[in-house]
C-alpha cells in the first residue's frame, strides 16, 4: 500500500508544480514516468537487502531463505521480480517509447502505459509475494496490492486512450 500512497503524493506534487510554472501536467507526468522506474528498482533492491516483503514458499531452485520470515523455508525473491518488472523493464520500455517513437506528442500516453504496466506487473508479482500478515487475503483471495492494482490498470487505460484521442498541443514544450 505504501507505493500507492506515494504515487498519489507524487501526482499531487507534479500537479502543484505544473500549475505554478505553467507546464502541461501530462507532459510532466510523461517525463516522471521515464524516471520513476529507477526509484522503484532501487526501492525493491532495498527491500531485498533488508529481507522484507519476501515471497511465498517455493520449491524452485532460486528460492531463498529470508530470516525475517521466521520459518527457514525457501521463498520466492519477489523483491527481485518487482525490481525487474516494475523497475528495469518499465524503465527500458518507457524511455524507449519516449525517445524512439512519437508517443511524446500525445501528452499522457506514456503515463497511461506506465501506470498500466506497473499495475499489471504488481498484480502478477503479488501471486509470488507473501501477503501482508496484518491484512492477508481479501476479496476473491486477492491481496491488497492486487486489489489496488486493478484500478491502476483501468486508470492507465483511460489516460492512454484519452491522450490518443485528444492529442494535446505539444508545440510549446517539445
Amino acid at each position: 500500500m505504501s507505493f500507492h500512497g506515494g504515487a498519489i503524493g507524487v501526482l499531487l506534487a507534479v500537479i502543484i508544480s505544473c500549475r505554478r510554472h505553467n507546464i502541461p501536467i501530462f507532459y510532466a507526468l510523461d517525463l516522471v514516468s521515464c524516471g520513476v522506474p529507477i526509484g522503484l528498482f532501487l526501492g525493491r533492491i532495498g527491500n531485498f537487502i533488508n529481507g522484507e516483503l519476501f515471497g511465498r514458499v517455493t520449491t524452485m531452485p532460486w528460492g531463498m531463505v529470508f530470516p525475517e520470515s521466521g520459518d527457514n523455508l525457501l521463498r520466492h525473491p519477489s523483491q527481485l521480480y518487482e525490481a525487474l518488472f516494475e523497475g528495469l523493464l518499465l524503465f527500458a520500455v518507457a524511455n524507449s517509447l519516449f525517445f524512439l517513437t512519437r508517443i511524446r506528442l500525445y501528452h499522457g500516453a506514456l503515463t497511461g502505459i506506465a501506470v498500466m504496466w506497473y499495475g499489471i506487473a504488481r498484480f502478477f508479482v503479488e501471486f509470488f509475494r507473501e501477503p501482508d500478515y496484518q491484512i492477508g487475503y481479501l476479496w476473491l483471495d486477492l491481496t491488497m496490492g492486487q486489489l489496488l492494482s486493478i484500478p491502476m490498470v483501468l486508470l492507465g487505460m483511460l489516460v492512454y486512450l484519452g491522450a490518443l484521442n485528444l492529442k494535446f498541443n505539444t508545440k510549446s514544450v517539445t
